[in-house]
């Protein structure tokens, strides 16, 4: 019979095969959480161009549980206000809350090492399900999680209570933190950020771990996961991949408009050293958000279905445009900072050690600066100063 039960049970057999689930108090957890209560009021599926809504009252019950306890991320906030119980049609929009996938999820929460008498700080409450995991093990009266959505935060907590945990909930900008429950043992967040708040370790007790995903790209990004010392530093590296939905306060807007006005009047134009295709690869998009901070990569296409391709920091009013030149690129420069000096150098210094990748990324954080270094390579090494 297809019940939440042996769904339950069947996702922990998926994560733990998968060696994502390794301890046996999450995987109770895992099989006593109801993943289904935290999709109300209903979840988007992706068609492509549009948006399939589909709500808990709409498909048969085991058809909406099958659909729970799919191994995959499901969003349920489109454009900052729209859940699916408000559309009968596909819509159009971008996602701005999900729940992610379990895999993900669970391996994040195995990479706390929480154990019992932790409290956590959870940035970014979401529908709630980590929520939940989490105040299976540690206690409702250990976990405190923070939402910037009103509405978000709404939904998670009556979903919380529903499945009997009364945890701390709070509505707020979480890169603040919470410092009235602090000191905290680990702080999570299930939001990517461009670096760690410092608010976040003062607010995090020694010896106790941050776990964070950085950048400001779509991909691109690692997994930190760093420990704070008693000068108040926090140190560690990256562990590995990992995207998230950017923190709301430090979401950029999307490159749009004229892009050739844009890019009209280039200071130098030169032939690349590398090909900017790197840029599509996971670990060279990191490292090119650590050589321009800032910097957004931008894909497009003239009204000939030529492809266009740009880096473009706003902030600091300067571009760099790629055009393909025989079998290799050139690439036009404006505005007071060369990004693709930067990225470029870092690529070649990247390729000359041998090609690292990310969990090779060493991370130090302090009240000034975050510096990010890798393993064996002394040329690779970033200061980026906290404003």
């Amino acid at each position: 019979m297809n019940t939440s039960e042996s769904q339950r049970r069947r996702l922990a057999d998926l994560l733990a095969s998968k060696g994502a689930l390794r301890t046996p108090w999450l995987r109770a957890a895992v099989e006593a959480v109801p993943r289904e209560q935290f999709l109300k009021p209903g979840v988007f599926i992706d068609g492509g161009r549009v948006w399939r809504p589909v709500t808990a009252l709409g498909p048969e019950p085991e058809e909406w549980l099958m659909l729970a306890y799919t191994p995959d991320t499901l969003t349920t906030q489109l454009d900052g206000h729209l859940t699916a119980d408000k559309c009968r049609e596909p819509v159009s929009g971008v996602p701005t809350s999900s729940s992610t996938d379990p895999t993900t999820v669970v391996s994040m929460v195995e990479s706390l090492d929480l154990e019992v008498g932790h409290s956590v700080l959870e940035i970014g409450t979401g529908t709630g399900y980590s929520t939940a995991l989490m105040c299976h093990y540690l206690g409702e009266d250990n976990v405190t999680t923070v939402e910037v959505d009103p509405q978000v935060a709404a939904r998670a907590d009556a979903a919380l209570e529903e499945v009997g945990f009364s945890t701390w909930t709070v509505t707020g900008d979480g890169l603040l933190g919470h410092p009235r429950r602090a000191p905290y043992d680990r702080i999570i967040a299930t939001c990517a950020v461009r670096r760690i708040p410092h608010t976040w370790v003062r607010q995090t007790k020694p010896g106790g771990v941050i776990l964070a995903t950085l950048g400001s790209w779509p991909y691109g990004t690692g997994l930190a996961r760093v420990t704070v010392k008693e000068d108040g530093t926090a140190e560690g590296h990256v562990i590995g991949r990992s995207s998230f939905m950017q923190a709301r306060s430090q979401a950029t807007a999307p490159v749009a408009g004229d892009l050739s006005a844009r890019t009209a009047y280039a200071d130098h134009e030169r032939t690349t050293r590398v090909s900017p295709l790197l840029l599509e690869e996971w670990m060279p998009a990191f490292l090119a958000q650590l050589a321009a901070p800032g910097a957004q990569l931008v894909r497009a296409t003239t009204s000939d279905g030529d492809p266009l391709m740009y880096l473009f920091d706003p902030e600091r009013e300067s571009f760099a445009e790629f055009l393909p030149e025989g079998d290799g690129w050139a690439v036009r420069q404006g505005g007071p900072v060369g990004l693709w000096d930067s990225v470029e150098r870092a690529l070649i210094a990247w390729r000359d050690s041998g090609s690292p990748d990310i969990d090779t990324v060493r991370l130090h954080v302090t009240n000034q600066a975050h510096t990010y270094s890798i393993d064996g390579s002394p040329t690779l090494h970033w200061r980026h100063r906290l404003v």
